[in-house]
Formats: structure tokens, sequence, C-alpha cells
């Protein structure tokens, strides 16, 4: 039993590590300021101030809260160790090994320490030439994204999506809500490569397609950016569906166009022009941010001497279903043979190898690859 007391005492170290590292003490002062403009009585007054704290409250709670029962339930074991039963060893060996699992995941988040890490994410997937090959590439890799985002209780919603001329899509863009979800998928931002037998082949060749990967902070309603009207061409469309009752008859899609940088940003699926326009907009603002800020790091990264031109154009992972299967990420060096699996979601692996590689670098440029040709 001596054994699980000190397993158990060190983890109540590292945790009560974690409490200064997760700004944990921070956050809680922040809740108990955020509880007092909720209980005062014309909080409601302003509905989008309202539900920017109510999201911002939520998110915080989550993340103190794991903390509090993680810390708790150490403690409550440590307790149970120290009575020295040893009818009770095996059900704490258990435990411990389940805790201590606990323990590096909550310590794997601190290694989102970046200022928007813990905000939403805006995900972009484009097919790169190769016609329908690369546009099937480009919904399994939608699907594969979604499906992570699924398995970590994320919330996706598709807000535009241009359907591929044969099979798959030519681009999409989804909003993807959750804890960290903008820190964990920043390590998707790039291109993938796929590498099969093509199913659309008459000859059964084998294939080489690729797709490119675009993530954002979803900070649209945090951030204060000024955009000039006369900077932006807005085209309205009819929103694409897959016929009949789904074909809109008025023209309810937007596509924005901001002139000085040729960002686009459109979006399709709510109800409304004016709710389209609302969203693009938002997006449009979250893509000038990022671009301002990669801006600016790749001007910090010159004035040291860095090449933060090194490695656009070229895959980040691969993904080879014939002649092997093997999924490796070029960044990390990470592999596994288990291809199917990734593409079911599985990326946590990848998604951590990166992070882990990445403390204390800024690699934020990745963002900026070239498609190559198929």
């Amino acid at each position: 039993m001596e054994d699980l007391v000190n397993q158990l005492t060190e983890l109540i170290h590292v945790i009560d590590l974690l409490r200064g590292r997760l700004d944990v003490a921070g956050k809680e002062a922040r809740i108990a300021e955020l509880e007092e403009q909720i209980a005062e009585a014309d909080f409601w007054n302003d509905p989008v101030a309202g539900q920017k704290v109510m999201r911002e409250l939520t998110r915080l709670r989550e993340q103190v809260s794991v903390w509090q029962s993680l810390s708790r339930s150490l403690s409550d074991n440590l307790e149970l160790a120290e009575l020295g039963d040893e009818g009770l060893y095996n059900e704490l060996a258990t435990e411990v090994v389940r805790l201590s699992a606990d323990v590096a995941q909550l310590e794997f988040h601190t290694l989102m320490s970046g200022e928007y890490d813990d905000e939403g994410a805006i995900v972009a997937i484009h097919a790169g030439a190769g016609g329908t090959e690369a546009q099937d590439w480009a919904q399994m890799l939608q699907r594969m994204i979604i499906r992570w985002a699924e398995q970590h209780r994320m919330k996706v919603e598709v807000l535009d999506e241009s359907a591929g001329d044969e099979a798959g899509i030519k681009s999409c863009m989804m909003s993807i809500e959750g804890s960290y979800s903008y820190g964990w998928l920043r390590a998707e931002r790039g291109v993938h490569r796929l590498v099969r037998i093509s199913p659309y082949d008459s000859s059964s060749r084998r294939h080489t397609s690729f797709a490119k990967v675009e993530v954002w902070p979803d900070v649209a309603e945090d951030i204060e950016i000024e955009i000039d009207e006369k900077d932006l061409r807005i085209d309205r469309f009819r929103a694409s569906g897959a016929g009949g009752q789904h074909v809109q008859k008025n023209e309810t899609a937007v596509r924005i166009t901001h002139i000085p940088t040729g960002l686009v940003v459109s979006c399709q699926n709510q109800r409304s022009l004016t709710q389209n326009t609302q969203v693009a907009m938002g997006i449009l603002k979250s893509q000038l941010f990022d671009l301002a800020q990669r801006t600016q790091n790749a001007e910090i990264a010159a004035l040291k001497g860095e090449d933060v031109d090194a490695g656009w154009g070229s895959q980040i992972r691969s993904y080879v279903l014939q002649p092997y299967k093997m999924v490796k990420d070029h960044r990390t060096g990470h592999e596994v043979g288990n291809t199917q699996a990734v593409l079911d979601g599985r990326l946590d692996d990848f998604m951590e190898a990166y992070l882990r590689q990445q403390v204390g670098h800024d690699l934020e440029t990745t963002g900026s690859a070239e498609i190559p040709e198929a």
C-alpha cells in the first residue's frame, strides 16, 4: 500500500504545480467577476454581449472544474490509501492508473498556452489540383476532422461547402466550438497528402492527391478590426443544395472578397442573407486578425535570421494506403500503421506530438502553405 501512497503523493504534487501553470486562481477570480455581471438587473439588455459573457463563463468553469475534480479525487484516494487496508489495494491501484492518465492529460493542456488556444476554431479545407481525386480527398479530410471533434464532444457547424464535380468537395468551411478546439486543431494546419489506388481510375492506378487545411481562432467577437466597406466586394447568390426543397429560390448566400488582401469568405447555410453576411464578416475578421499575427511573426523570425519560408508548399502529413498502410507526420516523425483509425478521427497522438515539439516555438506560418500539383 505504501507504493500507492507515494504515487498519489507525487500526483498531488504535480497537480499543485499545474494549478499555477493553468492559472486556476486567475480563472476563479474571472468566474466570480462574470457571475457578478450576470447578477446585474440589466445584464440581458444587450443579448449579444450577454451571450459572449456566458460563453466565456462556461469555458472557464469547465477548465477550472477539471482541475478541481482531479485534485479532489487524488486527495480522496490518498486518504483511503493511508488507511492501509490491503483489501482496497486492487481497486486503488486501478484508480491510480486512471488518475495518472488524467493528470498527464491535464499537464498536456499546459502546452496550449497561446493567447487564443482555448478559443473556438474556424477550419477551411481546399482540394488541390487533381479533379475528382483531390475533391474526394478533401471530403475525407472533412469527415476525419468532424469525427475527431465529435469524439471530443465539440460542436461542429458547416458554414459553407462547395460540392465536387463528380464526388467529394472543392472546399468547405466549418466552425468548431469546444474547449481548446483551436489549440488542438492548429496542429492540422497545412497540406495533407494521400497516396492510394484510385476508386475513380478504371485502370486501378495509384494516385497522389493533395488538400490544404487552414485553421483560425474564432475570435471575431473578441477583437476590434475596422474594415472599410470600400475594400469589400460582396456577391450574393442562391445557396446550393441537394435539389428539390433544398434549393433556395432567393439569393441568401453571400461571398465577401477583401480586395486589399484577396481573402475570400462565403457562407450559405444560415436562414437569411443577413445572417449569412454576419457570419461571413465574422470569419473575415478572424482571417484578417490571423493574417496580421502571422505577418508580425514572420517579420520577427526574419529579424532573428530564420528562414520563414522553409517548408512552404510541402505536405505536413502523408496518408499512404498503397502499397503499404501508414500515416506519417513529416514535422514530428510520428507515424502509425492503422490508417483507418486516423481517417476515423484518431488524431490526438499526432496533435500531441506536434504541440510538444512546438513548445517555445512559433510556427504560425505553416498555414500559408500552397497546395502542390498532383
